[in-house]
């Protein structure tokens, strides 16, 4: 129970997701503060929205863009990540060191949209990248298997529609075959019909000479 408890307890603090939002005005910056430790992975999601005063709420528009900066305060502001982005999306970084991290957002709009009230969702995914990673091989062979999984239903239905065709092409044979041995036959007929007509007027004429009729 206790080795149940400090796995679970470990687990916790290899890998964490935190979300929240937060507003701004027009093109205002806000930062938040995360304590790093060398090797931690950190994955941001977000999304932008403005507001909208005729439906008095905020929603998505592709006029918005954001700028991502990620700051070491501990090396004097120095900046490891500088991303511009779309209304949404997600930049990911490595901590080099250990220390206290800035993670700032600020908008990029223009016109009537610079003074709007802004929206902001984040996603923060926390934890140390061999666990990150290992997480991601993880679906990934999820996914590889599904992928095999397909491919072998694809093949089955190939295979079957293979036999299909060939049981097409076989009924399709076996009807020609049997259509012309029908139309042999029924010239074969014919020529005995007619053949037994000539012979029928050909015996008829000799009885009628022999009886002085012609």
């Amino acid at each position: 129970m206790r080795v149940s408890s400090f796995l679970s307890t470990f687990l916790v603090f290899v890998y964490t997701t935190s979300a929240f939002y937060f507003y701004v005005n027009g093109a205002d910056r806000k930062c938040f503060y995360k304590e790093l430790s060398q090797g931690t992975l950190l994955i941001g999601k977000y999304s932008v929205e403005s507001y909208d005063g005729r439906i008095n709420d905020y929603k998505k528009t592709n006029d918005l863009g954001i700028i991502i900066d990620v700051e070491e305060t501990f090396d004097d502001d120095h900046r490891v990540v500088h991303q511009k982005g779309t209304g949404g999306g997600e930049f990911t970084f490595t901590a080099i060191d250990s220390g206290d991290h800035r993670i700032c957002f600020q908008p990029q709009s223009g016109g009537w949209l610079a003074k709007m009230k802004v929206k902001i969702n984040v996603e923060f995914t926390v934890g140390e990248a061999s666990s990150l990673d290992s997480k991601n091989e993880e679906v990934v062979n999820s996914l590889i298997t599904k992928v095999h999984s397909l491919v072998s239903k694809v093949n089955e239905i190939k295979r079957e529609q293979n036999l299909h065709r060939e049981r097409e092409a076989q009924f399709r044979d076996l009807s020609e075959t049997v259509n012309s041995r029908v139309v042999r036959w029924s010239v074969i007929q014919l020529l005995i019909l007619s053949g037994t007509c000539v012979w029928q007027l050909h015996h008829l004429r000799t009885f009628f000479v022999k009886q002085k009729l012609v």
